[in-house]
């Protein structure tokens, strides 16, 4: 797939204004099949180039278009799945979020998982995986002239992060109770954090729970999420959680404020858009992934209806607060901010005029209520709005 992107530029060398535009391969691979493993159409291929790959269900690690080299198939009549992946990752273009033609990002993912189809019950798949992220020290600034790699806060100095993750997922139903479901645990170390001002060694943990009941054409769901957060910004344990590229579609995702907006703070944002994680980190793309942040508690009731075949309603709404604002208070040098975030409370529609995903027209609206700790942070209680349009083609 190939795009232009028109975007601003805010180096004053280049002006306030312009237009860019931007070439990038998403999708360049071939494909192999190597051998058949039985008559019950068990295989095992290899798919080299770019390509995207979700590590989850929900993509709470892992989804990404990059290049990549994938061994992947199944074996017990296809109640086994599997993957084994290696990404020397591309850079990206800042405005476009388009991979750059091979500039080396200088980051090393590894990912295997291994699915389980009717696990325990028919209709359930259970998962395990284990992700490895090799961030390795380097300089970098984006499209538009800031410094993301390494940030620009504290001791700036290049730094290297060597993280592992291990997880457990679920996807499935137990008789009408659907139920999606991810444990993750990370240890490793960053070799310097510039928040913490010394080498730290890893150790956070994430958890989330979704539960719906279809009735009709209707589902109603109640789901709960947790990132861990580092309650001693100091010390040399980062125990707030971060991903690798997350992008969940979960409790309203890119249709919530919270997920959809991105939220700004000196340096490096408080979120990403299309994250829900407050990891303190220049950019997701582009930025190293942070350890010592405040870390996150949601609580969601989502309803969702298929109005016609075409046409698909969404509407969610979540209460957020951190897990420990130790982190924020430091980096912020202000203390006694609160936990309460807010209520985020959001609306969509998702059209499909040709009963495909040939052509997707979305529409979304969505605020967000503060509350203390969002008060305290951006010293406002006004309520914040936004609305997208978007048309996605596919060819």
């Amino acid at each position: 797939n190939l795009r232009e992107n028109n975007g601003v530029n805010i180096n004053p060398r280049k002006g306030d204004n312009r237009t860019d535009q931007h070439l990038g391969f998403q999708e360049l691979a071939l494909e192999k099949k190597l051998f058949d493993l039985s008559a019950r159409y068990d295989f095992i291929s290899i798919r080299a180039g770019i390509q995207r790959f979700g590590s989850d269900f929900r993509a709470f690690i892992f989804n990404d278009n990059n290049l990549a080299v994938r061994l992947f198939g199944n074996f017990g009549g296809n109640k086994y799945q599997y993957n084994f992946i290696y990404l020397p990752m591309l850079e990206k273009e800042t405005n476009s979020e388009l991979n750059t033609v091979f500039h080396d990002r200088e980051q090393d993912v590894f990912i295997a998982n291994l699915y389980r189809q009717d696990f325990g019950v028919l209709g359930y798949t259970a998962q395990l995986s284990f992700h490895y992220n090799n961030d390795k020290p380097s300089t970098h600034y984006d499209e538009n002239g800031r410094p993301v790699r390494p940030a620009p806060i504290g001791l700036i100095r290049e730094h290297e992060i060597k993280a592992y993750y291990l997880g457990w997922a679920g996807d499935g139903h137990f008789g009408r109770i659907n139920i999606t479901h991810a444990l993750y645990h990370v240890f490793g170390e960053d070799d310097f954090n510039q928040i913490a001002g010394r080498k730290i060694d890893i150790n956070s943990q994430m958890a989330a729970l979704e539960l719906s009941l279809d009735k009709d054409w209707m589902r109603l769901k109640v789901s709960g999420f947790y990132a861990s957060g580092d309650n001693d910004p100091l010390d040399d344990q980062g125990k707030g959680f971060d991903a690798i590229i997350d992008q969940p579609f979960f409790a309203g995702g890119p249709f919530s404020y919270w997920q959809q907006q991105g939220l700004g703070l000196t340096g490096v944002a408080l979120v990403h858009k299309f994250s829900f994680l407050p990891s303190l980190r220049t950019n997701k793309l582009e930025g190293q992934a942070n350890f010592v942040n405040p870390g996150l508690f949601l609580l969601n009731a989502g309803y969702e209806a298929e109005l016609t075949p075409k046409l698909k309603l969404l509407m969610n709404v979540n209460h957020l607060r951190f897990a420990s604002t130790e982190s924020l208070e430091h980096f912020l040098n202000q203390p006694g901010i609160n936990n309460i975030i807010g209520m985020d409370y959001s609306f969509g529609l998702i059209f499909r005029p040709f009963l495909n995903n040939n052509v997707i027209c979305s529409f979304g609206a969505a605020g967000l209520t503060p509350f203390e700790g969002f008060e305290d942070i951006f010293e406002t209680s006004q309520t914040q709005f936004s609305s997208f349009l978007s048309l996605a083609l596919t060819y």
